[in-house]
C-alpha cells in the first residue's frame, strides 16, 4: 500500500466495523477472541501505526508518561526503564525521562510538565515531592502518580516497592552467619523513608544477634561512590574498625572496596562487604559484590501497569504492592578472621 494505513483498511480487510477495530487496537477489553488476535495480526501486516496526533486531539492526552529519577546517568534506573517501557509501549504510550538531580526548583518544573498537560501521568522515583509551600494533596492533588521503589509517606499516591527493612535484615544475618560480630553500615540519605527502613533493617538484625552497635559504626551517605570512599575511610579512622560493612547501595559499596584497597585491606579476607541493589556492574567487579538483587524491570512493568489502571478512571493498587527480593552470595563476604 502506497499510503498510510488506517483503520478502515484493516476493517474492510477482516470485513469488520472500523469501531471494532479501533477498540481492538486500544485494547479496551470489549472486543473478544478470535477477533481481536485478527485485528491484532492484521495490523501487524499492515504496518499499522496510530496517528497520534489525531488521536491526542481526540482524547486530549499527551500519551506520554513521565519517569522522574535522582539521577539519569545511574544505572540502577535502566532496567526499571526497560519494563516502564514495555507496558507503556503495549498501551500505546510513550516514557519521557526526567532528571531531577536532587534541584527543588527541576522537581517541581516536572510536576508542572503533568498540571500542565504535557504528559498524561507521573512514575515518581525520587523519594521526594518537591519542597514546596502547602501539603502534599495541594502539591499534587488529581494528578496521577505512581510512586515506584522509593516510599513517600503520607502522601495517599500507589505505591510499587520491595521491604526493604526485611532485606536489609536479611543482608546483616548473612553477615552474622558468617561469625561477623563488629558489623557496621553505610546508610541512605536520611531521613527518607527508604534509607530509614533499611537503617531499620540493620538495627533490628543487630539486636536480634545481640550484637552492640558501636558510636561512629552507624555513617550517613548519599548513594554515590565517592561518599562510599570517604565514609569507608572515616570507618576506619576509628578505634575498632568494623570486620564487615553493610551498604545501602551498589554505588557506595563499590566506593568501600576501592578505599578498603587503597587501605591495603582484602576483600573480603579482612573486610566483608554486602551492597543492595545489584547493579548489571555488580557481578563484573571484582571481587563480584555480594548484594540484594531487587525485580527491577518488573518493579518497572508494575508500576506503569498501576499507572494506566488510573489513566483508565481506577485509583491504583490501595496497598502498597511489595515484591520480592533475593540476596546474590558472591565474592564479598567471607568468616572474619578472628
Amino acid at each position: 500500500m502506497s499510503e498510510r494505513p488506517k483503520i478502515k483498511d484493516i476493517a474492510q480487510r477482516l470485513g469488520v466495523s472500523p469501531a471494532t477495530v479501533s477498540r481492538a487496537l486500544a485494547d479496551t477489553g470489549l472486543v473478544a477472541e478470535p477477533t481481536l488476535s485478527r485485528v491484532r495480526e492484521a495490523a501487524k501486516e499492515l504496518n499499522y501505526r496510530p496517528n497520534v496526533s489525531a488521536r491526542n486531539l481526540r482524547t486530549r492526552r499527551a500519551m506520554a508518561v513521565l519517569m522522574v529519577v535522582r539521577d539519569v546517568g545511574n544505572p540502577f534506573y535502566l532496567e526499571i526503564m526497560k519494563g516502564v517501557e514495555a507496558a507503556a509501549r503495549a498501551a500505546g504510550y510513550s516514557v519521557l525521562m526526567g532528571n531531577t538531580e536532587n534541584d527543588p526548583d527541576r522537581e517541581i518544573e516536572y510536576f508542572d510538565m503533568l498540571r500542565d498537560g504535557h504528559a498524561d501521568g507521573m512514575i515518581l522515583m525520587t523519594g521526594k515531592l518537591p519542597s514546596k509551600p502547602g501539603s502534599h494533596s495541594e502539591i499534587s492533588a488529581d494528578l496521577p502518580i505512581v510512586v515506584a521503589l522509593e516510599m513517600i509517606e503520607g502522601s495517599g499516591f500507589p505505591h510499587v516497592q520491595i521491604d526493604n527493612a526485611a532485606a536489609a535484615g536479611q543482608a546483616v544475618r548473612h553477615l552474622v552467619e558468617l561469625g561477623h560480630r563488629r558489623i557496621a553500615h553505610i546508610a541512605g540519605p536520611l531521613p527518607e523513608a527508604m534509607s530509614v527502613r533499611r537503617l531499620e533493617g540493620y538495627r533490628g538484625a543487630m539486636a536480634k544477634a545481640g550484637l552492640s552497635i558501636p558510636e561512629g559504626y552507624e555513617q550517613r551517605g548519599d548513594y554515590l561512590l565517592r561518599t562510599g570512599q570517604e565514609l569507608c575511610r572515616r570507618l576506619f579512622e576509628l578505634p575498632q574498625p568494623p570486620t564487615a560493612i553493610f551498604v545501602a547501595n551498589d554505588e557506595m559499596a563499590f566506593g568501600v572496596i576501592h578505599e578498603l584497597r587503597r587501605l591495603g585491606r582484602d576483600v573480603p579476607g579482612d573486610v566483608s562487604v554486602v551492597g543492595f541493589d545489584d547493579l548489571y556492574l555488580s557481578e563484573a567487579f571484582y571481587p563480584p559484590l555480594t548484594t540484594i538483587s531487587q525485580p527491577r524491570a518488573e518493579i518497572g512493568r508494575e508500576a506503569m501497569t498501576a499507572l494506566l489502571d488510573m489513566l483508565s478512571g481506577g485509583d491504583g493498587p490501595a496497598e502498597p504492592l511489595i515484591l520480592p527480593t533475593t540476596l546474590k552470595l558472591r565474592g564479598t563476604t567471607a568468616p572474619p578472621k578472628n
